[in-house]
This record gives C-alpha cells, structure tokens and sequence, in this order.
C-alpha cells in the first residue's frame, strides 16, 4: 500500500519562503502559499538574488529589475505583498556564513513558525542534477533556522538590533523527492497558475508552447502525481524538517 502523506501543520500563523531565484516557489508551491493567505496567514517571500543570469537574451542589468517586477506580480497573485532580495548573485550564490548570516537575519526580523525553500538534495529525483543556487540556498535555510535562535552565533545581528528567534518549528522543502507531507492544490490552484505565468518573459524564452498553457499543464502534473498519497486530492508536497 502506497503510504499517504501527512497534512501539513495547521497551528502556525507565521511563514517565510526562501529560495534563490525568481520562479521558484511559483514552479514549487504557489497553490499552497495562497491557501494559506486565504486563512489569513502571513506569508513572507525571501530571494538570495534576483535571477539576472536566467535568460540567455537579457543582460544581468537589465534581467535583474524585470525579473523583480515580475516575482512581485507573482507573489501579489497568490496573497503575499512582502517580496525581499538578498542580491547574492544569480549563478554563483555560494553556500556559507553570509548566506546563512542574511538568512537568519530575515528569520529575526519576520519571526516565522514556518520557514519554506526549495530542494537542497544533489538532483531532482535522482535523475536530474540540481542547480548550485538550490543546493546553497536550501541547506543554509535550513541551518539558518538554527542560527537564528542562537545568540552566540552572528552576534553582530544582536548589535544591529535583531533579537534571537527561536520561535521557527517547521523547515518544509518544496520539490523534494522524500516528501512527508502535503497541502491540498486545488483552492489555490487557479491562483497558482496566474502566479507562475506572471513570470512570463522566462517562460517565452523556456518554451515555444503557449505559455498559460505551459504553466496549466506543468502545475496539473506536478499536483496530481501527489494524489494518490494524498486521498485522490491534487496537491503540493513538502518534506517537513520538525525542530
């Protein structure tokens, strides 16, 4: 028998997403993030750069602000209106204390229950290697959590003002391939579409299909391969990290 998936945790009131690029929460958990704002949740995104280096066509100084605008359209699509960069550099954000560093600050000042980010592993199922940004970005997430709650660790943080927090209960990681536990897709999901084709300037250059159409049938597969663990119910799976 095929083991089920948990439901994610529900008694929190607090959440801060962080990954390295534009489009990464929108390919990895948008119907979930607005589920969550539907409640009433607060929802935080956190981005190590601003995807300056994603398309081929663009140059770094004129990509980065576009790209920019666009995660903003993105976020508000699904509820969420505080959207923050890191501008650690698209392609070569490097695992390490400075990362780790900006990312506990943020935990300090937004106060999370939840933190989210994406994918930490070498490869995506195995099969597919994974970008250097992700594997940066996702390990020093999920060290940060830590840190963030140790006074001794970056003590400058407490000079600036930014008291510990060790308040972070939960660690989830989007598109993992050990998935724990799962968020029903489908309130979201129309929201997720739009979010994910607010980014539409990557996606003309990702794929000559139409691009609503792209990101209908990407987020249709990806939710639905989870309904069979999740009692026939599309959704967004997550491997939780319990603190």
């Amino acid at each position: 028998m095929t083991q089920q998936l948990e439901p994610m945790p529900t008694d929190w009131r607090r959440a801060l997403a962080v990954v390295a690029h534009p489009d990464d929460l929108e390919y990895g958990c948008a119907a979930a993030v607005a589920g969550w704002t539907d409640e009433g949740r607060e929802v935080t995104y956190l981005l190590a750069s601003r995807g300056e280096a994603g398309i081929d066509t663009i140059a770094p100084d004129e990509c980065a602000p576009l790209r920019e605008q666009e995660q903003r359209e993105s976020a508000a699509a699904v509820g969420v209106s505080a959207v923050e960069f890191l501008d650690h550099r698209d392609g070569v954000i490097e695992y390490g204390a400075a990362l780790r560093r900006d990312i506990a600050a943020a935990v300090r000042r937004h106060r999370p229950e939840l933190l989210i980010t994406l994918n930490h592993r070498d490869t995506w199922g195995g099969v597919a290697w994974n970008t250097p940004d992700h594997r940066a970005v996702g390990r020093a997430t999920l060290d940060a959590a830590g840190d963030a709650g140790n006074r001794w660790i970056f003590p400058e943080l407490g000079e600036q003002g930014l008291a510990p927090w060790d308040g972070v209960r939960w660690v989830a990681v989007a598109g993992t391939d050990r998935p724990t536990h799962a968020v029903d897709a489908t309130p979201g999901f129309e929201r997720s579409v739009r979010s994910l084709l607010a980014h539409r300037t990557y996606i003309e250059v990702l794929t000559d299909e139409d691009p609503e159409a792209y990101c209908r049938t990407f987020l249709t597969s990806t939710t639905g391969a989870a309904a069979e663990r999740f009692g026939g119910r599309p959704a967004v799976t997550f491997e939780v990290f319990p603190r």
